[in-house]
Formats: C-alpha cells, sequence, structure tokens
C-alpha cells in the first residue's frame, strides 16, 4: 500500500486561519476509505472558545458526518504537534494514526511535555508519525509570528 500524505490539505487550512488573525494550525481527518472526513483551521479567536483548535473542530465534524463518538480506522493530519487537550481528545476517540509536522517544544503534548499517548490514564494510543511536511508547516508558524511579533 503507498502513504499518501493529506498535509497539503492541513496547511491549507493553516493557511485559512492565519489569514483570519488564527494561529496557523490545520487538520484533516481521513476515513478508514482514505476519503476527506472533515478538514479544520484553528478558530479559538473567531468563536471566543479556547477549545476550537483545528483538531478539536475537525474531530467534531468527523464524528457529526459519521454519527459516532469515536473514528476507529482514521487517521489525523495536522500542521503541529498537538497540545494536550487536543492529544486527550485524540485518546478518546480512538484515530488510528497520527501524523503532524513542526513540533511544538512550548505547549505540546505527544513528543513535548505531558507525553499524553504515554500516561497510564491515557485510553487509546495511535500510531504517531513527526515531522511529516515539517519544513512548510514551521515556515507558515514561524511568517505568522514574525508579522504579529516584528
Amino acid at each position: 500500500m503507498t502513504f499518501n500524505s493529506h498535509m497539503d490539505l492541513a496547511l491549507e487550512e493553516a493557511q485559512a486561519a492565519a489569514q483570519r488573525g488564527e494561529v496557523p494550525v490545520g487538520a484533516v481527518v481521513i476515513g478508514p476509505d482514505g476519503k476527506v472526513l472533515a478538514q479544520a483551521g484553528n478558530r479559538t479567536r473567531e468563536l471566543n472558545d479556547p477549545t476550537a483548535h483545528a483538531e478539536i473542530l475537525a474531530i467534531r465534524a468527523a464524528c457529526q458526518k459519521l454519527n459516532s463518538e469515536r473514528l476507529p480506522g482514521c487517521d489525523l493530519y495536522v500542521t503541529l504537534e498537538p497540545c494536550p487537550m487536543c492529544a486527550s481528545a485524540i485518546s478518546q476517540t480512538r484515530i488510528a494514526r497520527l501524523y503532524y509536522g513542526a513540533s511544538d517544544p512550548k505547549s505540546g503534548g505527544v513528543a513535548q511535555g505531558p507525553r499524553v499517548f504515554d500516561h497510564p490514564q491515557s485510553h487509546h494510543t495511535p500510531e504517531v508519525y513527526d515531522g511529516i511536511s515539517a519544513e512548510p508547516c514551521e515556515h507558515i508558524l514561524r511568517d505568522f509570528f514574525r508579522q504579529k511579533r516584528p
């Protein structure tokens, strides 16, 4: 089976988030059939909702589409290492594989900080693949913050 990255769609969502003034993070949920179930970018400022991270929004939309509280067999592509809140949601929904681009030493929850999936109370641990399209994922974040903090 050939690996087909969907990080380009996540990067498009990140770019759209940046244009809205949001931190440029994008996420895409791929169903077991390989088709896009949902995609989203950060909307925390727009919605005045600290939980409106790209991952959470994409997971919610995919669950709605499948009429299920869980997403077994699904993949999640995200441009930035998920924070602890998002990593916990990924575990709760039983996502099979997580692919992320840029690592997040400050706020990450997968390979950094609390390492949510390594915690004994984690309900499920997905397969994790980091560094997918890392350079463009890092670039969009650097550009965004460079403009915010010259």
